[in-house]
């Protein structure tokens, strides 16, 4: 009995580290992939006519918010200053049709996630779209993050398995299968843990989550029997 419960606390403390390392690289990429996206929008939105000068406006818009992204003010970031900017959430809601409209529902859906309120982040980052490998599983990956802290870790895992197989890629892929697989342990599937596990040390082997995914999987096959 004593025995268990150890082995319960020690998956509990690895679910707690490795979520706090996961979670702080998945910001870094995330931001980054979002910050080029903005770029590439404006430039796209050059080519249409009604919808260029809205985009132009958009991505004027947002610039205070990325600013304000950037240093962790995320409840100025998604609501405003109350002055000069109006906040990632109203700039979706009034340029939503755009490029720059559409990734401020991405911006806004990562404020609601890092201010504790779950369920208005899933609807605003379901409410986003995009079809690249970067971009569109790391929201995907983050939809699951929301269902994980809202506690429904079943559908948590769900979008973690399916960010991954979207990206398909060394940077995206292993973050969210570990992020699977720590999810499956805490509700004591070890063997499904196992497989997520697994796949990075097959499949993206030179990412950095396959560095040490060797305990990872020594661990759950452990518990598993």
């Amino acid at each position: 009995m004593a025995t268990k419960e150890k082995e319960t606390v020690e998956v509990e403390e690895l679910v707690s580290r490795s979520e706090l390392f996961i979670e702080s690289n998945s910001k870094k990429i995330i931001f980054g992939i979002l910050a080029i996206a903005v770029i590439v929008g404006a430039f796209l939105g050059y080519k249409h006519g009604y919808v260029m000068p809205q985009q132009k406006k958009a991505a004027a818009a947002m610039f205070k918010g990325e600013q304000y992204f950037a240093r962790d003010s995320f409840q100025l970031a998604l609501n405003g200053n109350g002055a000069d900017y109006e906040g990632f959430a109203a700039i979706a809601d009034e340029y939503g049709f755009t490029d720059a409209g559409n990734l401020a529902k991405a911006y806004a859906g990562i404020c609601y996630f890092k201010l504790g309120d779950n369920e208005k982040a899933i609807d605003m980052l379901k409410s986003f779209s995009a079809s690249d490998q970067m971009v569109s599983p790391a929201i995907v990956g983050l939809i699951g993050d929301c269902y994980v802290n809202a506690g429904n870790v079943k559908e948590g895992i769900s979008y973690f398995e399916k960010a991954a197989k979207e990206a398909n890629n060394e940077v995206i892929s292993p973050i969210y299968l570990k992020k699977a697989g720590i999810a499956y342990e805490s509700l004591q599937q070890y063997a499904d843990a196992v497989k997520s596990y697994t796949q990075i040390k097959e499949k993206y082997f030179n990412s950095m989550e396959a560095a040490d995914i060797d305990k990872y999987i020594a661990r759950a096959t452990a518990l598993a029997k």
